[in-house]
């Protein structure tokens, strides 16, 4: 007897056809699950730049995001973005637009970039800021051959200027003084911080000197060595809040950064016991962040800080002078001899001390020495940049 057995190959390609379904979306749904969780991954690693103060004024064009410069070395920068740390260098069209130095990016500054992950990114747009800390550079020239002045500037976007000289026997309200008015020209709010306090056995003599010369701004005497102070600085260093570090070389501005970032991030130098004076520890612009959330941007020491476009920093600091003249007879009166004077009188019965009128007038005479000789380039600037808007309202216009 011959047995025949029949079998239906159509059943075995629709087994084989399911088969092949449910292996596909196996090795789809592994891959989605994948993609998903480096989705996920990715998006929780990327940095809140709002903790860097930033704040989205404007939202960046296609291709460009938004960052902080933490650093800058010759031409190379070092910023902050949701990617993480990237090293930047500008677009070329920095170098054809930029007529000043004011005009390229400070550490401090927000800006858009384009990303690169495999080298380095490229700075496109410089962002608007809210405050600016300037100094005047003479170019390595003396006052008697400069012949035009530069506007360096030193830091930017900052909440707070702390104003650092140490309680040794190199300490002069008068430096301070100048400190202060560049720092309410800046913008923001000065706090002067006196270092060193554990090697001064009484600094009730300087600290009351600050506060009579400076009675609206807040002074701290702290030591970086002890801690002694430092807790009253907690209420400037609050997250997302930004702090920039001024004052001379050896005044121990590395030191209160490591006392306050609890880690020795910078190198610390002795200063010459002969004179007090410090070699310069800091040696470029960085930002930091601290525990705490805040920020302070770290400066190199400065010998002497030359005062640039300053009116409104000294009208604010020397209110007071300014005032007396008001009262003056005479409305061209030049405080020297006329009858009627308010300043005169003032200091005459001792209401006006000779040092604060001296200040006054030495401040005043130097900045508008560096006025003088930065205008040209100031004018120039306003005057390209009046151009540049007029040309581009113009290509606007003709856009239907």
């Amino acid at each position: 007897m011959k047995v025949v057995f029949l079998f239906d190959f159509s059943r075995l390609r629709l087994f084989s056809a399911k088969q092949q379904l449910l292996r596909r979306l196996l090795v789809r749904g592994i891959f989605m699950l994948k993609t998903t969780l480096v989705f996920k991954e990715r998006i929780s690693s990327l940095i809140d730049l709002k903790q860097y103060g930033y704040i989205e004024a404007e939202t960046p064009p296609v291709g460009l995001i938004a960052g902080r410069v933490t650093e800058l070395q010759r031409e190379q920068y070092t910023v902050i973005t949701e990617q993480g740390e990237v090293t930047a260098v500008l677009k070329g069209a920095f170098y054809h637009t930029a007529v000043t130095r004011e005009d390229f990016p400070c550490v401090g500054d927000f800006v858009f970039l384009q990303y690169n992950e495999n080298g380095a990114s490229r700075i496109a747009k410089l962002l608007p800021r809210r405050s600016k800390f300037s100094r005047a550079d003479y170019s390595g020239h003396a006052a008697g051959y400069v012949k035009t002045i530069l506007e360096q500037v030193v830091a930017t976007n900052f909440d707070y200027v702390f104003i650092v000289s140490s309680l040794n026997w190199d300490f002069k309200v008068s430096r301070i003084m100048r400190y202060l008015t560049q720092a309410r020209q800046s913008g923001s709010k000065p706090v002067v911080i006196l270092t060193k306090a554990d090697l001064a056995p009484d600094f009730s003599a300087p600290l009351a000197e600050v506060q009579k010369n400076a009675p609206d701004v807040p002074v701290h005497a702290v030591s970086s060595y002890t801690g002694s102070g430092l807790d009253g600085l907690s209420e400037y260093l609050q997250p997302g809040k930004t702090v920039v570090f001024l004052g001379m070389s050896g005044v121990g501005k590395s030191s209160l950064l490591n006392a306050l970032m609890n880690q020795e991030v910078m190198t610390v130098k002795a200063i010459r016991e002969a004179d007090s004076r410090g070699r310069h520890t800091t040696t470029h612009r960085q930002l930091f962040m601290l525990p705490s959330g805040a920020m302070v941007i770290d400066t190199p020491g400065m010998r002497e800080l030359g005062l640039f476009g300053a009116d409104d920093g000294i009208s604010a600091g020397f209110n007071d002078v300014e005032e007396l003249f008001t009262q003056c007879r005479f409305n061209d009166c030049r405080h020297q001899s006329e009858p009627g004077c308010a300043v005169l009188t003032a200091l005459a019965d001792g209401s006006l001390a000779p040092e604060h009128w001296e200040r006054y007038l030495v401040q005043k005479r130097e900045n508008k020495f560096v006025d003088d000789k930065s205008g040209y380039l100031m004018n120039k600037r306003a005057l390209q940049k009046s151009i540049a808007m007029r040309h581009k309202g113009k290509k606007g216009g003709n856009k239907r």
